[in-house]
C-alpha cells in the first residue's frame, strides 16, 4: 500500500508541474517591461456607455498629468500631436470606458457605504503600426468623500502605475 501511494503522489506531482510548466514561463516573462521612447494618449472613447463629457475630459486630462508624474521616463503626446509620428519606439495608448457607475455625492456624505462612483476603462497599448503590445482594464473609483469626478484621478493614478510598472525607456531596464 505504500508504494502505490508514493507512485500515485510522484505521479501527481509530475502531472502539476507539468500543467504548471509553461505558465511558470509565462510569468517569468511578463516581468520583462516593454522598451518605449515615449507614449501617445489617444481621447477616451464611450461608444457603448455614456459617460457625461464632463468625465471624458476629467479622464483625459486626469490621464495626461500622472502619466506626466509617474512614467516620467516617457515623453507623454497628446491625440493629435504631430511630433509623436517620428518617435521611434512610440507606444499609444488605447482607451475605450466598459463600465461606469455615476454615485451620489450626498450619499456618500450621509451614509459613506452608499452612493460610490466607478469607472472601469479598457487600455490597449500599441505599437505606432498597431501591434498589440499590452491590454489591461483599468478601475477608478470615489467610495467615501469626494466629487464624483475623483473617480477619474483613481483611474488615472492606477493606469500610470500599470505603464511605470510594464514599460521603460530605451536603455533602462
Amino acid at each position: 500500500m505504500t508504494n502505490f501511494f508514493r507512485i500515485t503522489m510522484c505521479s501527481c506531482l509530475f502531472a502539476m508541474l507539468s500543467l504548471a510548466g509553461p505558465h511558470l514561463h509565462a510569468q517569468r516573462k511578463d516581468t520583462e517591461k516593454i522598451k518605449a521612447s515615449a507614449l501617445k494618449v489617444e481621447m477616451i472613447q464611450s461608444d457603448q456607455i455614456a459617460v457625461p463629457a464632463a468625465f471624458q475630459v476629467a479622464v483625459y486630462e486626469n490621464l495626461i498629468q500622472q502619466l506626466g508624474k509617474k512614467a516620467s521616463f516617457l515623453h507623454v503626446y497628446r491625440d493629435g500631436d504631430r511630433d509623436a509620428a517620428s518617435i521611434p519606439n512610440l507606444v499609444v495608448l488605447h482607451t475605450t470606458v466598459s463600465r461606469f457607475k455615476e454615485g451620489s455625492e450626498e450619499m456618500r456624505q450621509v451614509t459613506t457605504v452608499a452612493g460610490a462612483t466607478s469607472i472601469t476603462i479598457h487600455c490597449r497599448f500599441t505599437s505606432a503600426d498597431g501591434k498589440l503590445l499590452l491590454e489591461k482594464d483599468v478601475n477608478g473609483k470615489v467610495r467615501f468623500f469626494g466629487d464624483n469626478r475623483k473617480a477619474t484621478y483613481d483611474f488615472a493614478k492606477r493606469a500610470s502605475a500599470v505603464v511605470s510598472d510594464k514599460f521603460s525607456a530605451n536603455g533602462q531596464s
